[in-house]
């Protein structure tokens, strides 16, 4: 018995290392994107490299969704640096295509929709960390609510609706909300099914993969929010 409760004392404490991990590297992509977004937006001669030029930011929307696939899909193959690195690089470019709402929004209202969104997003990853209830069917209907936005969206650049765009940024709050909830479940889920041998690499790789969900559904839902609250210049 006694051998038993020292293991489960080592296995939970293994459990929380790996969940504070995954939740530092979101935080250090998160501050990363706001930091190149700051410099960018204060810097003429990048916001005229950027968006002065489509070839550039055409680019770098593409090299960052080449990165998300690259360590989606490789994840398992690539060494735990270089998911390291690309989700580091990624974070920055994200945050040189995100400079633009400096410039559309007053800074005021970007703090205060950030604020909200932390909020909502902490309670949100709070609720899938503790819940007993099994995530997986509202996560299921997200995603595909999730498919829905992205051909909305795709759909009204040719419209130019305003009324769809606000549509469109509620019904994304709800489910960026879900699958906030849904992640993180699944982020722990997978933290409590892992082996106790696993190496440093193997388990850094999972707490990159954690930090790049958990990352993107903070930055869309800070948007969507953003599209909603803020006040624009």
């Amino acid at each position: 018995m006694q051998s038993s409760s020292v293991q489960n004392v080592r296995s939970q404490a293994a459990v929380n290392t790996f969940l504070m991990s995954v939740y530092n590297w979101m935080a250090v992509g998160l501050l990363l994107t706001a930091g190149v977004a700051w410099y960018v937006a204060n810097s003429q001669a990048m916001l005229q490299l950027i968006f002065g030029n489509r070839m550039v930011f055409f680019g770098l929307i593409i090299a960052e969704l080449g990165m998300v696939v690259a360590i989606s899909a490789g994840i398992q193959r690539i060494k735990a640096g270089t998911a390291t690195l690309l989700f580091m690089l990624y974070s920055a470019l994200n945050g040189a295509t995100l400079a633009s709402i400096f410039i559309v929004y007053t800074r005021s209202s970007i703090f205060s929709t950030f604020v909200v969104c932390a909020a909502m997003f902490g309670a949100c990853s709070v609720y899938g960390m503790v819940t007993k209830k099994d995530l997986t069917g509202m996560g299921n209907f997200m995603f595909m609510g999730l498919i829905g936005i992205i051909i909305a969206t795709v759909v009204n650049i040719f419209l130019r609706s305003s009324g769809m765009s606000m549509i469109i940024s509620y019904v994304g709050v709800i489910v960026f909300v879900g699958l906030t909830a849904y992640d993180t479940q699944k982020i722990k889920t997978m933290a409590l099914s892992q082996p106790g041998d696993l190496d440093a690499g193997t388990l850094r790789k999972g707490a990159i993969m954690g930090a790049l969900t958990l990352y993107l559904d903070f930055i869309n839902l800070f948007l969507m929010l953003l599209r909603i609250m803020g006040n624009r210049e």
